[in-house]
């Protein structure tokens, strides 16, 4: 039975009483508290990948987000009201973690999703890796900021790393967070 009950929990990041206080008590209740996470499913990649496309000159295209459920990657989305207003992904091996891809949707961002689902990833991979990886472009400065405040840091420079315009690339910083 606990199995089943790990199984349940794994999928979905639920707290029902949140929600039973947030409609009798509205002000009891931080719509941070209210937003859920729970893995990503096929039928999201539509919310996921419009998401996608307004946040990156050079989005990803379906194939490379079914490829992560082949994988056996850790995909997430964070929701409120069943509006995706961000989705995460996660690849796990040989005692690393690796995020792949935080994104929140533009009109969403700046109220602590991106740092809900940050710290959901880090949560997912403790106890499983000793390293959580990333790379991020240097001119995403807020993503910098949130990735500083939450522990993380710069371990090197991957040259080259993002396409960006005129067919160019932008390096890419490369931080790691050590769990404890």
């Amino acid at each position: 039975m606990r199995g089943l009950l790990d199984q349940i929990k794994n999928f979905v990041v639920y707290d029902a009483d949140r929600e039973f206080y947030a409609k009798v008590f509205p002000d009891s209740v931080s719509r941070k508290d209210l937003m859920r996470m729970r893995k990503m499913t096929v039928s999201d990649l539509p919310d996921v990948l419009a998401i996608e496309r307004k946040n990156y000159q050079f989005p990803w295209g379906e194939d490379i987000f079914k490829d992560c459920f082949k994988a056996g990657y850790s995909c997430w989305v964070c929701e409120e009201m069943d509006k995706i207003l961000g989705y995460s992904l996660l690849s796990l091996a040989v005692d690393e973690a690796h995020i792949l891809n935080i994104s929140v949707d533009p009109a969403e961002q700046k109220q602590g999703i991106g740092r809900k689902m940050l710290e959901h990833l880090i949560e997912v991979a403790r106890g499983r890796a000793e390293t959580v990886f990333l790379e991020v472009r240097p001119s995403n400065t807020a993503a910098i900021a949130l990735y500083q405040d939450v522990g993380f840091n710069e371990i090197g420079i991957r040259k080259a790393y993002y396409p960006a315009e005129n067919n160019s690339r932008e390096d890419a910083i490369m931080l790691a967070l050590q769990l404890f």
